[in-house]
């Protein structure tokens, strides 16, 4: 997304233990931004002269924290559950500059899940592989995906993992990019 919006950039990965961040009871959309900020840290204090930006999404859904299915058996069973329900997917961001957060933000997205048949999720899953098991819903928006939905309420950015109109925005603020 930062790429197509003409924003460059150098992807470090962050060492952050995310399970520890996932308590019981944990607020799903503040998890999301804590994981923003958590991985902004992380790779900030490496490089604290670099604007380091950093992002995460979770999954709401039937009152919990939804996390990447295990296997595609298990990806099945979830789209399964959600067939006919809505969900919400929380994206957040952080931008980090000299070992300090200096923005943080926050979108989500209301996901309206169609009735589908047994035999449109077995293609489904069939077409799209292990490659779901990297995707929090067990879904890809922006491919085949996209059939699984009546409608979505929100941005589609956010869907993909980034909000990222606040983000291009900050960028600007901060003067990172250009205004």
């Amino acid at each position: 997304m930062l790429e197509n919006a003409g924003v460059p950039f150098a992807v470090q990965v962050a060492d952050v233990d995310e399970d520890a961040l996932k308590t019981p009871g944990v607020d799903p959309a503040e998890l999301a931004v804590e994981l923003a900020r958590a991985k902004a840290l992380a790779v900030s204090r490496h490089d604290p002269e670099a604007w380091v930006l950093g992002a995460d999404q979770t999954l709401a859904f039937d009152g919990g924290l939804v996390s990447k299915a295990p296997t595609l058996a298990a990806a099945r069973a979830r789209l399964s559950a959600m067939r006919g329900r809505s969900h919400h997917l929380h994206s957040g961001a952080a931008l980090a500059h000299k070992g300090q957060i200096v923005w943080s933000g926050l979108d989500t997205a209301e996901m309206k899940v169609r009735a589908f048949s047994d035999a449109f999720l077995d293609a489904y899953l069939t077409a799209e592989g292990e490659g779901l098991l990297a995707c929090v819903g067990s879904y890809r928006l922006e491919g085949m995906g996209a059939q699984l939905f009546d409608a979505v309420r929100g941005d589609y950015f956010t869907v993909l993992g980034l909000p990222l109109w606040p983000v291009l925005t900050e960028l600007r603020r901060s003067g990172v990019i250009g205004s």
